[in-house]
């Protein structure tokens, strides 16, 4: 049997994403408590994710999220990563205050994030490893947390995953 790369392509892209995830979930977290959340996207719900991007644009004029918009449609896959919001109780004044009682609800715990960010890590490094294209995206990132897409995660980042000649994420020309 022969089986033609550009036939198995997204196959291919899915294996990796699905590696990625793995790597997200096994990567240190803080204090051992795991409150990350990993989650998927795929075919209608990456149009989903793109239009809430463009959404995002109209409210705020950010025309970066057009040009990000139109690019997920060369992902086959993307991965988002975000978290549970939990103060730690360290008092280690990474988020600007000098305890955690004094930090306000609507300030993350600076080890939430730090959290998502050594996931996002992990997760890229095995993207690297099985050579697909991937970017790290604040954008679609913030789409996918007002849609919910990781029920009330916070500080949620989304890494697109495509597989072609040339990486679809990078040299890119800015929308009007």
């Amino acid at each position: 049997m022969i089986q033609n790369e550009r036939k198995i392509r997204k196959e291919l892209v899915m294996d990796a994403a699905r590696c990625m995830a793995r790597a997200a979930r096994t990567a240190p977290k803080g204090k051992g408590l795991d409150i990350v959340e990993i989650g998927i996207v795929t075919d209608e719900d990456i149009e989903r994710l793109s239009g809430e991007m463009i959404r995002i644009n109209e409210e705020t004029g950010m025309n970066f999220l057009l040009r990000d918009a139109d690019n997920l449609e060369s992902a086959d896959a993307v991965l988002i990563i975000g978290t549970a919001q939990k103060v730690h109780g360290l008092n280690c004044a990474h988020c600007g205050f000098a305890t955690c009682e004094e930090k306000p609800d609507a300030v993350p715990c600076a080890i939430n994030t730090v959290d998502v960010g050594i996931a996002i890590g992990s997760a890229c490094s095995v993207a690297a490893d099985m050579r697909v294209d991937t970017r790290v995206m604040f954008s679609a990132g913030l789409a996918a947390q007002r849609l919910k897409m990781l029920g009330e995660s916070q500080c949620v980042m989304a890494i697109p995953v495509s597989a072609t000649s040339k990486n679809p994420f990078f040299d890119r020309k800015p929308k009007a």
